[in-house]
């Protein structure tokens, strides 16, 4: 007990649960498991029922639900929907069943709730120690209105993040959590509850997505290479063409600058689906760009020129036609940039004797590079899960039937729409998008962890 004292932290926000189950009392101990009971011992009273009635909330809801769905959880239901003779009546009727989807989805809550509880006991226990460090040190025991008047100062953060906090539990995590453990199950077009139950298969969903020879794998593989070539070209170019755009306009012999920028500004305002359908309907079999070619004797009075239909020309047309909608966001952003580059470095290199080359690759480029990586990075995720180009242009085709449910065009996100929304293959999609996480996830940091942007944040200020 000697060294108790040499290891306590007046403040509980910087202890933790496991400083204090090992460094505590056994009050404190005890308030891990009975919440609240320092808090009653020391006249904490409101704080002490806050948390002993969390701690009843949790076991009432435990025993009236909680284990039941836990239960359910581990088994995703035993009983199937079935017509049963109803001899009374003389007619069949339906028995429900169980739905595995509910069942899942109730046990995700739950775990998630015992994993609220533990926070309120490690919290509990937290308390307990602090309170024990004041006692040691001949400290006063925070009262009631000294903890109210610390959400307005020192723990004002914890009143702000925790409706944010709650939300995002809500609504991003335990949704994600349940869609990822989808891929873990049989829940496809053959499984929909609750007249079908679906099981647990462990990671079969990810074996037969990479298994040699399947078509599964026969389909990924390629769309796994066509979204990663896809997200790079769209990357590249838009970045290319729009920096070259703001570097001509932002040039000294250009005139009406402010005009330029407007007229590409205002391809922005025009909503993108209405873009992408009426670039849809001008590239197509019969659209304007066929018939003028056939006007001009360039292509046979019956041909066309296959710009959705043929997977290469598609896939250059849908790239092109990105171009056109993403050159002017590029413009934008490097207009800015090149706007506050100073001119006292042009002023230098010029008296220097530096060549306008020599100038764009020694002080205009690295600034751009530097400013637009962060940009670039997010574009390149946004790319990867561009849904609306290529929904939209091509819906994916042309389709084939060495895929599985998928088109030349179609990109990982676009494969899961199909396999999810028409297919009914939930499970095979929820691999999908772990498998598009993993990529996104892993080539974006990676790039960001390699750029002068992260390694010297402080370089161009």
């Amino acid at each position: 007990m000697k060294n108790h004292k040499q290891k306590f932290v007046p403040n509980p926000s910087e202890v933790s649960i496991l400083h204090a189950l090992t460094y505590g009392n056994a009050i404190t101990r005890l308030s891990f498991i009975i919440c609240g009971l320092a808090n009653f011992l020391h006249k904490q009273f409101l704080k002490g029922i806050v948390f002993l009635g969390l701690e009843v909330a949790y076991f009432v809801y435990m025993i009236r639900y909680g284990i039941t769905h836990i239960g359910n959880f581990i088994t995703l239901g035993e009983q199937t929907q079935a017509e049963v003779f109803n001899p009374e009546l003389g007619i069949y009727e339906y028995v429900a069943g169980d739905n595995s989807m509910l069942f899942l989805l109730y046990g995700v809550i739950t775990i998630f709730i015992t994993l609220a509880f533990f926070v309120v006991m490690s919290a509990s226990a937290k308390s307990a120690y602090n309170i024990q460090v004041r006692k040691s040190r001949n400290q006063p025991i925070a009262t009631l209105r000294k903890d109210l008047a610390s959400l307005k100062q020192e723990n004002l953060h914890k009143v702000m993040l925790f409706i944010p906090v709650i939300g995002i539990l809500m609504f991003t995590i335990i949704p994600l959590v349940y869609m990822i453990l989808i891929a873990f199950t049989s829940y496809d077009h053959n499984h929909q509850p609750p007249g079908n139950l679906f099981d647990w298969v462990g990671f079969s969903n990810f074996t037969a997505m990479f298994a040699q020879g399947g078509k599964l794998a026969g389909t990924f593989w390629p769309v796994l290479g066509w979204t990663i070539i896809w997200a790079i070209s769209a990357t590249v170019t838009c970045f290319l063409f729009g920096t070259m755009l703001a570097l001509l306009i932002n040039r000294k012999d250009t005139k009406l600058k402010s005009m330029w920028r407007f007229l590409f500004v205002l391809s922005i305002a025009v909503p993108q689906f209405v873009t992408l359908l009426s670039m849809r309907t001008i590239f197509n079999a019969n659209g304007p760009v066929n018939v003028i070619l056939r006007t001009l004797g360039i292509i046979g009075s019956t041909d066309s020129i296959p710009f959705f239909t043929d997977p290469t020309i598609a896939k250059i047309t849908i790239i092109c036609i990105n171009i056109w909608i993403g050159v002017p966001f590029t413009m934008l952003s490097t207009t800015g940039i090149l706007q506050n580059i100073p001119n006292e470095l042009y002023e230098a290199a010029r008296l220097d004797g530096a060549s306008p080359f020599t100038t764009f690759r020694k002080i205009t480029l690295p600034y751009i590079i530097h400013v637009m990586t962060p940009y670039l990075i997010t574009s390149f995720a946004g790319n990867i899960n561009n849904f609306n180009v290529i929904f939209l242009l091509s819906g994916g085709g042309p389709d084939t039937m060495d895929y599985y449910y998928a088109g030349k065009t179609d990109l990982l996100v676009t494969w899961l729409y199909r396999l999810t929304i028409t297919q009914k293959d939930y499970n095979l999609g929820a691999v999908i998008g772990i498998m598009t996480f993993i990529v996104l996830a892993t080539v974006s940091l990676i790039t960001y962890h390699r750029t002068s942007a992260y390694k010297n944040e402080g370089a161009f200020q």
